[in-house]
């Protein structure tokens, strides 16, 4: 099965409190998933929310998976373009690059801002609490 995945992270302050928005959208369903996260930076949240997403397509069964997210930061470094330096970020990435290995295809495309609206308005209701 193939799915479109969108993803995104909020920081209220950075760090900050934190808050993740997953959209995954299958052939026949859309999933949504929102939750506040604890504490930290925006781009540890942007992480959470790719780890997130990852982890539902796997647990869905999905094969080949499109990654789109407005974090240009985290889709470069998981393409490899961008070294991983942050001891932290290193973590998450490599969880992401673990859960990557369950699918057959995985590709990461990066989308402005306005292409990613509804992941990024679950993080935003996430981070106020609802």
């Amino acid at each position: 099965m193939k799915a479109t995945l969108y993803f995104d992270g909020a920081s209220s302050g950075n760090p900050g409190r934190r808050a993740i928005g997953v959209v995954l959208k299958t052939p026949t369903k859309t999933y949504k998933l929102k939750k506040e996260i604890g504490k930290g930076t925006s781009n540890q949240a942007e992480y959470y929310a790719l780890i997130a997403g990852l982890m539902l397509a796997k647990k869905l069964g999905v094969s080949e998976l499109t990654v789109k997210g407005d974090s240009q930061l985290v889709i470069k470094q998981m393409r490899g373009e961008y070294k991983v330096h942050d001891p932290t970020l290193k973590k998450l990435y490599e969880k992401a690059k673990e859960l990557e290995r369950s699918f057959k295809r995985v590709s990461y495309e990066w989308i402005p801002r306005e292409e990613n609206k509804e992941a990024d308005r679950l993080a935003a209701e996430a981070l106020r609490g609802g």
